[in-house]
């Protein structure tokens, strides 16, 4: 009985993750390190034996056997990530399994675009192509006064963290006229030694300050290219 309600309390406010590569593993590493309890999913026994003791649970299995999710209480999760990757083959029948089986939210990783065409067309509602977007990340980084990015709406929308271009140093925002000039909006600002505040025309952009930017990504990297 005890087993059976942690599997249940696991079920719901838990999260299932199936294969744990480098992709699965540190998903499920910071589900964990934000509180979620995770069951994992793994077939290759060094790896159940490496996570075993970090996750809440990990199980030696194979995810494309309907039977073997099926016996596993897949079924009675919510939310399941496919981190299988390797093997398009294995991630498309991991994925139509946990649909089977009535998971309604699916995070499924893919290497290609006809990869993640084929994620969707079968039910997975997100698709993620970690390599593709670390590479585009990284790229945006080193062309510009970026110090992070993150982009939204199919890449034509995002948020970046930024040192200042000298032209708005000392300026307010109203004064700068940031938005007016490049179409982007600087939406919080933190000065050293201090927290991030929201930003508004009277605040002052310091030197050493870092900027919180929204925009179109072409507009973004024209402002955070500025010396």
């Amino acid at each position: 009985m005890r087993g059976e309600r942690r599997r249940a309390q696991t079920s719901e406010s838990g999260v299932l993750v199936v294969g744990l590569g480098r992709f699965g593993s540190a998903t499920a590493r910071s589900l964990v390190a934000l509180g979620r309890e995770v069951m994992a999913i793994e077939k290759d026994p060094e790896l159940v034996q490496t996570w075993s003791s970090k996750l809440t649970h990990v199980v030696e299995a194979d995810a494309t056997h309907l039977e073997a999710l099926r016996q596993l209480g897949a079924g009675e999760f919510s939310t399941a990530v496919v981190g299988v990757g390797s093997s398009i083959e294995a991630s498309v029948l991991t994925t139509a399994n946990l649909i089977d089986l009535g998971v309604g939210q699916i995070w499924a990783k893919a290497i290609s675009e006809a990869h993640g065409t084929i994620l969707r067309r079968i039910g997975a509602e997100h698709v993620l192509y970690p390599e593709t977007e670390a590479g585009d990340r990284v790229a945006h980084l080193l062309d510009s006064r970026m110090l992070d990015y993150l982009d939204f709406d199919d890449g034509n929308f995002a948020v970046v963290k930024m040192r200042p271009p000298e032209e708005v140093r000392g300026l307010s925002l109203a004064e700068a006229g940031i938005r007016d000039d490049y179409g982007v909006t600087v939406v919080g600002i933190k000065a050293p030694g201090r927290e991030f505040t929201y930003a508004n025309v009277d605040t002052r952009v310091g030197s050493q300050d870092v900027l919180i930017v929204a925009g179109h990504v072409d507009d973004l990297g024209r402002f955070a290219r500025r010396p």
